[in-house]
């Protein structure tokens, strides 16, 4: 529905607008220096587990996720709080208590916030961030031979849905909190070049070597990689975002379905029919651009349209680099794993193996 509201309105023309909304990319970025642009996104929504601090961390985690995806580094932030007038005020208290946990963790200094009474609770943040206008990383961009990395596992979508059932066993909960509350600050550090602020597709000399890029500060680190295009995995499902990828940079996608990382339970919801309708919206939305190939679940197919909560990055990276981008995303505790790679664009957009 909201794909086809936003093709239908105008178009504002301003020219230090770098990223908007036309490729569905993760925050907006506005550029007001030669050096500096802003990134900015918002997020909000009801709660997904029981425990109010815990509520209050996967809110700011999930909202500190679109700048990180651009490779931005979050600054400010302000809260939006929806609370029933007549709910106790500790509940109030500790999600705002835990929200501000993950803001402290992430350096981003809460400024204020707006509040309403409303009889469905949620929660959430507008972050804003900072970045280098020549080194933003969108989802478009990926090229043909770009290998896939992903840095979390999914099914919080599934989970979610069988805590508010009552039916969620304790380790999936854990599993499931455990990802939601982890910045990916981490990744997007190593991805960035180990600065968190200044993402840098570093050139190459004739011989192949990583070289600085002309136009980066004055001791700015140069990652030994060249990463092409960057998103988080969130409420569009993989696929949904992949789609948004392949789209953006006019190519195709392979993913393998044996090395997509899965959250411990997420497949025993899926067979237990715990699907939320954002899962079936997700489907029925982007499953027309997939094509599988024989041997593949029905519950693995199901899984890759979870629309996640606070997911992880799904990078395309040059192939020669792949391997060496990996080993640095572990070495900073980020569980990163090869999903797939890019084609020359060509049907089916996605293709899915076992």
């Amino acid at each position: 529905m909201l794909d086809t509201v936003l093709g239908k309105l105008a178009r504002q023309q301003d020219p230090n607008v770098l990223v908007g909304f036309d490729h569905a990319d993760d925050a907006g970025v506005y550029q007001f220096t030669p050096e500096t642009a802003l990134v900015q996104t918002v997020d909000f929504f009801t709660p997904i587990v029981d425990d109010p601090y815990t509520f209050g961390q996967i809110a700011a985690t999930n909202a500190l996720s679109d700048v990180y995806a651009m490779g931005g580094k979050p600054l400010t932030s302000l809260a939006l709080v929806c609370f029933p007038e007549k709910a106790d005020v500790e509940i109030l208290e500790r999600i705002l208590a835990g929200g501000l946990s993950k803001m402290v963790e992430a350096g981003c200094t809460v400024v204020g916030g707006h509040s309403i009474r409303d009889e469905e609770m949620k929660f959430g943040y507008s972050v804003t961030g900072v970045i280098h206008p020549q080194r933003v990383l969108a989802n478009q961009g990926a090229q043909p031979g770009d290998k896939l990395l992903f840095t979390k596992a999914l099914g919080t979508g599934v989970i979610s849905t069988a805590i508010k059932k009552g039916v969620a066993r304790q380790e999936w909960i854990d599993a499931a909190v455990r990802s939601m509350t982890t910045l990916n600050k981490a990744a997007a550090e190593v991805i960035t070049g180990g600065t968190g602020v200044s993402p840098v597709r570093a050139e190459r000399s004739s011989a192949g070597q990583p070289r600085a890029c002309p136009e980066l500060a004055e001791g700015a680190a140069v990652p030994t990689w060249s990463v092409h295009a960057l998103t988080d995995i969130t409420g569009f499902g993989l696929v949904g975002h992949a789609r948004e990828m392949a789209l953006a940079s006019n190519v195709s996608l392979v993913l393998h379905s044996a090395t997509i990382p899965v959250l411990e339970g997420a497949l025993d919801c899926v067979r237990a029919g715990y699907i939320p309708g954002g899962l079936k919206a997700n489907r029925e939305f982007a499953e027309c651009v997939v094509e599988y190939e024989s041997g593949i679940l029905e519950e693995v197919k199901t899984i890759l349209f979870d629309p996640q909560t606070a997911g992880g990055l799904l990078i395309s990276v040059a192939a020669q680099d792949s391997t060496l981008l990996a080993q640095a995303l572990h070495a900073a505790g980020v569980p990163a794993i090869e999903i797939g790679e890019v084609l020359p664009r060509t049907r089916p957009l996605i293709r899915v193996t076992p």
